[in-house]
């Protein structure tokens, strides 16, 4: 029979490997707002990448005709109604217009409960000198989110993706870095995950909900950015 010592019992389990991420291949994806250029755009590069992909909107019919639009490559995505992509997706994701954000996530509360959602919505206001933040009163697009859906888990990220290099299907690889917001590891880790099948993506983890806000926020940064060079601005961590 063998004892162990007090210092054996007390030892600490290595740290988990940062870059040890689950397979998340056979989960759906469902995009509300997938009519709209960002939501479209992610849509087409999960479903070119392998996943299953479902396509939400307030209309089922303008749904489906997104999907039918980028099927034509032979991707299987689906179009549903909001209700029905959020019920039926693992992971879903908000590209939804900053205006009706609030309103379409308390609608889907029910339908969202349990669900991994993934807030990618910027809250910006334009006037003559360009694209400038909005600060929500609860703090960020994400923290909002979180609030209405007190049953979901979410996070916050892909928002300095830009729709135009998403859509190109001349492009393999998008180069590019996401930042992944949330409370929990294992949530953060599958949305990294899910940003890691897009070819040349990666998630990088960069905080809890509460530091959504100046992720948000960059958007402005960037639109100015591509506004004066004619880019596609994205972002690249360095040294992680």
């Amino acid at each position: 029979m063998t004892s162990t010592t007090s210092s054996e019992s007390t030892q600490k389990a290595p740290a988990k490997d940062p870059w040890d991420l689950p397979d998340v291949s056979g989960l759906v994806v469902g995009v509300l707002g997938g009519t709209g250029p960002q939501g479209k755009g992610l849509a087409y590069r999960f479903a070119r990448a392998g996943q299953k992909v479902i396509l939400g909107s307030r209309a089922a019919e303008r749904a489906q005709a997104a999907a039918d639009e980028l099927n034509q490559g032979g991707l299987g995505i689906e179009g549903a109604d909001n209700a029905e992509c959020a019920r039926r997706s693992d992971i879903v994701i908000v590209a939804v217009p900053w205006d009706g954000h609030g309103a379409t996530l308390e609608a889907l509360r029910e339908d969202l409960a349990g669900k991994l959602v993934v807030d990618c919505v910027n809250p910006l206001g334009f006037d003559k000198k360009g694209a400038y933040a909005l600060k929500p009163e609860e703090g960020s697009a994400a923290e909002q989110a979180a609030a209405l859906l007190p049953d979901s888990r979410v996070t916050a990220a892909f928002h300095h993706l830009s729709a135009v290099l998403l859509a190109d299907p001349e492009i393999d690889e998008i180069d590019t870095d996401v930042m992944v917001l949330g409370e929990a590891r294992a949530d953060t880790d599958v949305v990294q995950a899910l940003a890691g099948r897009i070819p040349g993506m990666r998630g990088v983890f960069a905080g809890r909900l509460r530091n959504a806000h100046q992720v948000e926020s960059l958007v402005a940064n960037l639109i100015s950015t591509n506004r004066r060079y004619k880019a596609h601005a994205g972002l690249r961590v360095t040294d992680v």
